[in-house]
């Protein structure tokens, strides 16, 4: 703000973007849980996520595939030969424009140069060799001799020091003579860094007041200069690498010709020495092929080369597939130089969205060092999915009884205070009926009478005052509160994840398992896994379990494990659920082990029809939810249902959830 009341605004730079919309962790958990259920690990399905994107974020398949067209159109787009073809040209034209000076003159030396001339090399460098001690009769044709000179200084120096030409301003001696002592102090402070000779710091302080305008990266210390300028080497030598033998060899002797002066190839040639000693983890041997038709020359062709090496690390950062990988590790200034501002934000955004997960608790570490969903994520996951079988179900879940106990919900609803009820009072209405009892009192004072609220009985006139009476009491209705006790078996066989059941399945038991524990706490409910064997299992458990390919539907072992559960809770109301989609294969051996058979033999039938018996006994019945339509599983499970007093119900694909639920809260209000 300005001293005029006035506020000023200038352009953003780095941090958060203030006027970004803030991320959607709504649709972020949701995704992340969407594929945790369907068998991805948390650090998979958030790795899946960030690949896909969101909708306002693009992902980084996305970015990756922009990265790689870039580097395609790079090398589609242009050739590495335009230094020679350039020197070529004012070659051509530097002798035209000779000869055509020569033409008029009849003199004998006119003639032994035009034949000079004629018998010059056909190889652009030899030419230019020949022609370093030819005296030019022609001026246009001497200055674009010259021209190839500062050509051949100017594009060694672009390739080797990025943005060179900008520090080059006039390529005349003046600036030849302090490129090359540039180069000089450059080896000697590179020498005595690699010998580790005297204050090298100081050192480099010196040289960097001396020639700090070669150099716009602005480096702080020795080292980083060395990275610089051994990145560039690197990509100026895989640039000679990605042409012919022939035109590295024209290169190689054109370079001696480099401000007419062989001095300058001499000190380019022993600074790549030093780099390559110094960096020789830099790529200094590999190539790229080119097929465009814009010519390069050495300096554009050498950018070319880095912008491609930069374009392969980010594909690698963007890949998020090393070790330890992270989306902070993502150069944002690289992205966006190839790929533009839009870019950055999404790389932004996707990194803030990571990062609001973690600090919003729905991602945590475990014990193993693994990532997992935090309790807090599974709760919003159990919201979302209850919430969407609740409108399925279209059930309100209220009781048939109205006796409280000490475990009863108020239900909205009061009722006048009778002798003997222990209900609570509801300390609002029984206010109200005082209130108006008084004000009717003494608006019927007159009248040598006065009435009550109607129904409560006559009282006398008072003084106006606020006094509680047994009639005013009205005490809170309330829901009559059973105890449940729930075994839900879920069929987690291979063919639950081969028919796409898995995603239903868990879901379906995420909303049953938040129903209860927030609207039927006092229930008690076990979650079983039956496969080749069966598992009592946490949610996060189920949530999180991976399909395993093995044979064997072990209905037995599940029920052995549902009538545990029951006996632990004896004086609560047995409600058993099954979901299935093929007839038991597997049964418990007494030793523990798992005996499989296909088809399903009389002994795993037996014990598995044994087994619903013993739970009828106790008081459950077993309702079995029959994915699939399988004869032989839906002659079997109508076995079940009739000899357990259950029943059979054979629910679509996405009405699973709400089918299970609404059996539970049938049983439960039955």
């Amino acid at each position: 703000m300005t001293g005029t009341g006035r506020y000023l605004y200038g352009r953003w730079h780095e941090g958060p973007d203030p006027l970004a919309p803030p991320v959607d962790l709504r649709e972020a958990l949701d995704s992340l849980g969407r594929d945790v259920m369907q068998g991805y690990s948390p650090r998979s399905a958030l790795d899946e996520m960030l690949r896909r994107g969101t909708r306002t974020a693009t992902g980084l398949d996305d970015l990756t595939r922009r990265v790689w067209q870039r580097r395609a159109e790079i090398q589609a787009r242009n050739r590495l030969d335009g230094t020679l073809r350039e020197v070529r040209r004012l070659l051509d034209e530097a002798i035209d424009a000779e000869r055509r000076a020569l033409f008029p003159d009849p003199s004998d030396e006119a003639r032994l140069s035009e034949a000079e001339l004629d018998a010059l090399p056909a190889g652009t460098a030899a030419a230019v060799r020949e022609l370093a001690p030819y005296r030019w009769r022609s001026e246009q044709a001497r200055e674009k001799y010259r021209r190839i000179e500062e050509l051949l200084g100017r594009e060694l120096l672009d390739a080797q020091f990025a943005r060179m030409r900008d520090a080059l301003s006039q390529a005349d001696q003046v600036d030849a003579d302090r490129a090359r002592e540039m180069l000089a102090d450059l080896n000697a402070l590179l020498s005595a860094h690699a010998q580790a000779a005297g204050d090298i710091n100081a050192r480099f302080d010196e040289f960097m007041s001396r020639h700090g305008a070669y150099f716009p990266e602005n480096p702080n210390d020795v080292d980083e200069l060395i990275d610089a300028l051994a990145a560039r080497a690197a990509a100026a030598q895989r640039m000679l690498n990605s042409m012919t033998p022939e035109q590295r060899a024209e290169l190689a002797e054109l370079s001696q010709r480099a401000f007419g002066d062989p001095r300058l190839a001499g000190e380019l040639a022993a600074l790549n020495e030093a780099l390559r000693a110094l960096r020789p983890q830099e790529d200094w041997s590999s190539s790229t092929r080119f097929s465009g038709q814009q010519q390069l020359g050495l300096g554009a062709g050498a950018q070319a080369m880095a912008d491609l090496a930069e374009l392969d690390a980010l594909a690698e950062q963007l890949s998020q597939s090393y070790p330890g990988a992270r989306l902070e590790d993502i150069d944002v200034e690289a992205l966006e130089r190839q790929l533009g501002s839009e870019a950055t934000v999404d790389a932004r955004r996707l990194a803030e969205l990571e990062r609001q997960l973690r600090e919003h608790g729905l991602l945590e570490r475990a014990a193993d060092g693994s990532l997992r969903l935090s309790p807090k994520a599974l709760r919003r996951l159990a919201e979302a999915a209850l919430a969407d079988v609740i409108r399925a179900v279209r059930e309100t879940g209220q009781r048939d009884t109205e006796s409280a106990g000490s475990a009863g919900d108020l239900s909205g609803a009061t009722t006048p205070w009778e002798f003997g009820d222990s209900r609570p009072w509801d300390a609002s209405r029984t206010v109200r009926n005082a209130v108006l009892r008084v004000a009717a009192s003494g608006a019927a004072a007159g009248r040598g009478t006065t009435d009550g609220p109607a129904g409560r009985g006559p009282h006398p006139a008072g003084d106006g005052r606020i006094r509680l009476d047994v009639t005013d009491v009205e005490v809170a209705e309330t829901e009559h509160r059973s105890r449940a006790a729930v075994a839900l078996c879920v069929d987690t066989s291979w063919s639950m994840v081969q028919e796409g059941r898995w995603l239903p399945m868990k879901r379906m038991a995420l909303a049953l398992h938040h129903l209860l524990s927030t609207r039927f706490r006092q229930d008690a409910l076990q979650l079983i896994t039956f496969g080749r064997h069966a598992a009592s299992v946490e949610l996060e458990e189920l949530v999180g379990l991976d399909g395993v390919w093995e044979q064997g539907t072990n209905a037995h072992h599940a029920l052995l494990l549902a009538g545990r559960h029951l006996r632990r809770h004896p004086g609560a109301k047995p409600v058993v659920l099954m979901v299935t989609d093929g007839e038991p294969t597997a049964h418990l051996e007494p030793d523990g082990t798992a005996e499989f058979s296909y088809p399903p033999s009389m002994r795993t039938l037996r014990k598995t029809v044994a087994e619903v018996d013993r739970l009828a006994g106790l008081g459950a019945s077993v309702t079995v939810f029959r994915l699939g339509d399988d004869p032989a599983l839906a002659e079997f499970v109508d076995l079940i249902a009739r000899r357990s007093g259950g029943r059979v119900i054979a629910p679509v694909m996405d009405g699973l959830g709400a089918a299970v639920v609404g059996d539970y809260l049938r049983t439960r209000n039955r």
